[in-house]
């Protein structure tokens, strides 16, 4: 069983979105420090894995701000939860200065993380069959393993990943 965090808004508007209303930025509660600590009990009981973050798109630039403390104090306080992000953006587009969501905090989101769901949903790729995404095209990427051999490694199932 996991926690999850889903963060409003998005700029990437996939086709066939399973939460549009979450584009909007002003979508849903405010994120405060009653939240985080309503989050962090949620992750506390052993039979709880970690935290998915998705949404919108975590990784909005604006987004990155609070989600980089929140993640960092997770990792801190529960250093046994894995941590997954969903994007829309692919790893490749996350180290690209071009990339708006390429960020001075990115690096430090990513190397905080376990495993990276990357790349948008594309419903003429979408699969009900794949295990934890909805197109084809999505990977699930290693962060610690694809940061410490510098190219993308995917996820295999470990237990590390999902905890």
């Amino acid at each position: 069983m996991r926690v999850s965090l889903f963060v409003s808004g998005c700029r990437n508007r996939c086709k066939e979105c399973f939460q549009p209303q979450t584009w909007a930025f002003d979508y849903g509660r405010p994120f405060t420090e009653e939240t985080e600590e309503e989050l962090l009990s949620a992750l506390s009981p052993e039979f709880i894995s970690g935290l998915t973050v998705l949404g919108g798109e975590p990784l909005e630039p604006e987004n990155q701000k609070a989600l980089l403390p929140f993640l960092a104090k997770v990792k801190k306080q529960l250093p046994d939860k894995t941590i997954w992000i969903y994007t829309g953006f692919t790893f490749e587009e996350l180290s690209s200065p071009s990339c708006r969501a390429c960020t001075p905090e990115i690096k430090d989101i990513l190397s905080i993380a376990d495993v990276l769901v990357d790349g948008r949903f594309e419903a003429d790729k979408k699969n009900l069959l794949l295990k934890f995404r909805g197109s084809s095209n999505q990977r699930l990427i290693d962060l610690k393993s694809t940061l410490e051999k510098g190219k993308v490694t995917l996820w295999e199932g470990s237990s590390r990943g999902l905890g």
